[in-house]
């Protein structure tokens, strides 16, 4: 007897719509029973994470700032793997983008430069965004690499690079030996949109980037061509699309966006450049494009939700004494049930009983 996953004949768009919302709850569920084997009282624990946060007006503020860079960063992988291309690098392109952007900013320091410091320091870190994108891209158009490893390696010589920059060249001298650079000068920053909060610019960025995508997808050949090579690679050959520039196209504009997250996230909330910039931003937008089922307005409701968890876990820690690393245990746990939803979705269990062959003698 044997338990096999047996394809469907066909899928139900209810259960599909649907399966997110099971996913959090299943999620809910087994943190409640991890919540009382540390020992806290899961009820308070769970409104420590989702219900506080939702109650006070500079919480919500962020909540949005939180999930500015999960949104954009997400809008870009969903883009990706819609086309059947598989970006896990976003966290590098995350960083090399904060880092190309932070360039302007350290070079300008202190020289009373113009108001063009801000819109060049976001061009640049999208176009470094995009070049550090197209190396996996390239590499698996030319050469067949996978672009799941290449890209997920080239995580880490970013996080170097970044952490070399700010403990060696562009340190802050003034800065008692900190490894980050200076702060930047107020033409070098996001401007905020609520006077004594940290709310920007970014995420009105954010939320324009959503609105370009929904068009992308919804009302162009391209965002045509990127659903059918994802979905029916076959039937995209027979219609002369090429999956190999899609590959290219859709890895630079995700890594743009991540880029241009990057330097949204040092320039608006952080202020400076420094180690630990982003808490997983890029490994998060993995879950929440996945959450939203790849499309823009379901990212961003997503983006909003995991945002939550950020901020609840942070008041959870204050509050309870929760150890902040049960957020990731959190989206971890979320990821893998959103996961086995959707396979489940696409497929269902069968038992097996193999036939036995009595083997005969010719004696």
């Amino acid at each position: 007897m044997q338990l096999v996953l047996e394809k469907r004949v066909e899928r139900s768009n209810t259960i599909a719509l649907v399966s997110p919302l099971i996913a959090i709850g299943l999620t809910i569920a087994t943190m409640t029973v991890l919540f009382a084997i540390l020992g806290k009282n899961p009820l308070l624990a769970l409104q420590a994470y989702f219900i506080a946060p939702l109650t006070d007006g500079y919480s919500l503020q962020e909540i949005a700032v939180k999930a500015t860079p999960l949104v954009m960063i997400a809008i870009g992988l969903s883009l990706c793997y819609l086309a059947n291309a598989w970006n896990i690098g976003a966290e590098g392109q995350f960083l090399i983008g904060a880092v190309a952007g932070s360039w302007i900013a350290v070079k300008t320091q202190g020289t009373d430069a113009g108001a063009w410091v801000l819109p060049a320091m976001l061009v640049l870190a999208a176009a470094a965004g995009a070049l550090y994108a197209l190396i996996p891209a390239i590499c698996k158009v030319k050469f067949g690499a996978s672009e799941i490893l290449t890209s997920l390696m080239l995580v880490y010589v970013a996080d170097l690079f970044l952490d070399y920059l700010v403990r060696g060249p562009w340190r802050d001298p003034h800065g008692f030996n900190f490894p980050t650079t200076a702060e930047f000068d107020p033409v070098a920053t996001v401007p905020l949109l609520i006077e004594g909060g940290r709310l920007h610019l970014g995420s009105i960025i954010a939320l324009l980037v959503v609105a370009a995508a929904a068009i992308l997808l919804g009302r162009t050949i391209k965002g045509f061509e990127i659903r059918v090579v994802g979905a029916a690679p076959r039937a995209a050959r027979f219609g002369g699309f090429n999956a190999n520039q899609l590959v290219i196209l859709t890895f630079a504009v995700s890594g743009a966006l991540a880029g241009l997250a990057g330097i949204i996230e040092v320039a608006g909330p952080v202020g400076h450049l420094q180690p630990g910039i982003s808490p997983g931003y890029g490994f998060t937008a993995i879950i929440v494009a996945f959450l939203g089922r790849l499309n823009p307005l379901g990212i961003l409701i997503a983006g909003l939700f995991l945002a939550l968890t950020f901020i609840g876990g942070e008041q959870a820690q204050i509050a309870m004494k929760i150890p902040l690393d049960v957020t990731k245990v959190f989206q971890g746990i979320l990821l893998f049930y959103v996961l086995a939803c959707d396979s489940l979705i696409l497929y269902r269990f069968k038992l097996v009983f193999p036939n036995r062959q009595v083997a005969r003698g010719t004696g």
